[in-house]
């Protein structure tokens, strides 16, 4: 089977492994760690591609420790018991070097799973070492997070991805057998978005792309081959960004048949469960908002369920609510009345609140006239009493304009009984 480039490139010491230096440079802080012989249980936090997995390695090498691997999407707690089983009997508790667990995306971990570390890196047994894209003060539990120390790793730079690709195209044998010349590399920067891993596959598909041993790397060839080769890429989690973005327009065109379709995309290529439920969530209050409530009370609640059972149960709870907000009526009235309103606060800046609305606990401020006459709602008829509520400068904008749906012609309805002369309902 033919090794991609991204791990044939992996570095094998950490001389080799390029970014970071707020950790591995010379004034690092787990440069400073190995050279003081300090080693706890770590959590590496930071966007895909930039060398949790390949830090956790090489330290695993510098510290002389056996290492063990695991990935949160297909491991759960049986597989982690088995490790500390063979980690207890290793003799690393008596030789001071305990084996390294790594754990891939551990935010995929539920509270279970993760409870079922506590007590191995309480006692030494293990030294873990965590990798997430997402903040570990919200994916990973109190317990375990205060026997970690947490680490940021930050998107590579320019020069980072630019000497990372010039050490590929200088050393590795498949890349040397052919003449490529590095015309323009902006393209290949920019579509890698920080991340080496994507980097490396980008340009290793470019080249596999030619027929022809010469090639000249130029901008116009890496977006004309990724636009004809984005499927190759979706499959591995890639340019996932296109994939929900084609998730999120299908639920908004109410086509469930393609929203449950781009869903399974998705789910295939091992996106985070939380991500896509948070997106739904997003959409809840956007796209359908008044129109259907009850969509947003249950994307929140699809959100806290697949975080606490995870893969592959959630995958039934995903689909639910994805098909939900398909086939639910759609309102953007909400998202429009907010955005208009902050576009009305820019304009006229810290606008006054009229005197009938202000809070009155003192006397002298019910002297300075603070609360006087404002019309309690529930003394009146239907609990309405006409009043302003607007500052003077902007009285009678109206921001909501219920849509066309049957819940927001109900509120129509109920807003031009009560406000037929000021905001023309």
């Amino acid at each position: 089977m033919n090794t991609p480039l991204a791990e044939r490139m992996r570095p094998k010491s950490l001389k080799d492994y390029f970014g970071q230096q707020h950790l591995v440079g010379p004034k690092g802080s787990l440069t400073q760690m190995i050279a003081n012989g300090v080693f706890p249980s770590l959590i590496f936090w930071g966007p895909p591609g930039t060398g949790k997995t390949t830090l956790a390695q090489l330290l695993a090498l510098e510290k002389e420790r056996p290492f063990y691997q695991l990935s949160a999407i297909n491991a759960g707690v049986k597989e982690v018991r088995e490790i500390i089983h063979k980690a207890e009997h290793s003799g690393g508790l008596f030789t001071g070097k305990s084996p390294i667990l790594f754990i891939d995306e551990i935010h995929r971990f539920s509270k279970s799973q993760q409870d079922s570390l506590l007590n191995a890196v309480e006692k030494g047994i293990v030294t873990l070492i965590g990798a997430t894209t997402e903040n570990p003060s919200f994916e990973v539990i109190n317990a375990l997070l205060s026997r970690c120390q947490v680490y940021i790793l930050n998107a590579l730079d320019k020069k980072d991805l630019e000497k990372i690709l010039a050490t590929a195209l200088k050393k590795d044998i498949q890349l040397k057998n052919k003449n490529i010349q590095i015309v323009e590399s902006d393209a290949l920067i920019e579509l890698a978005g920080g991340d080496a891993r994507k980097l490396l596959s980008l340009f290793e598909l470019v080249v596999q792309a030619q027929k022809t041993k010469n090639i000249d790397l130029t901008n116009a060839l890496v977006f004309e081959t990724v636009q004809t080769n984005t499927v190759l890429f979706d499959k591995n989690g890639d340019f996932h960004y296109d994939i929900v973005s084609a998730f999120i327009k299908s639920i908004r065109g109410s086509d469930p048949n393609a929203a449950v379709y781009w869903l399974a995309r998705m789910i295939e290529a091992g996106e985070d469960i939380a991500f896509i439920a948070r997106r739904m969530l997003i959409l809840a209050a956007e796209d359908i908002g008044i129109a259907n409530p009850t969509a947003l009370v249950l994307a929140n609640s699809t959100f806290q369920a697949v975080t606490a059972v995870g893969y592959p149960e959630g995958r039934i709870l995903l689909s639910e609510c994805a098909l939900y907000l398909a086939s639910s009526p759609k309102s953007n009235k909400a998202y429009k009345a907010i955005d208009q309103a902050l576009e009305k606060v820019k304009q006229t800046g810290n606008l006054q609140v009229p005197l009938h609305l202000r809070n009155a606990p003192t006397k002298l401020m019910k002297d300075l006239g603070y609360g006087k006459g404002y019309q309690y709602a529930h003394d009146h008829k239907n609990q309405f009493a006409e009043q302003e509520f607007l500052p003077e400068e902007i009285s009678g904008t109206k921001f909501y304009d219920p849509g066309e749906n049957t819940k927001e012609k109900s509120i129509r309805d109920f807003l031009k009984i009560r406000w037929k002369d000021k905001y023309n309902y």
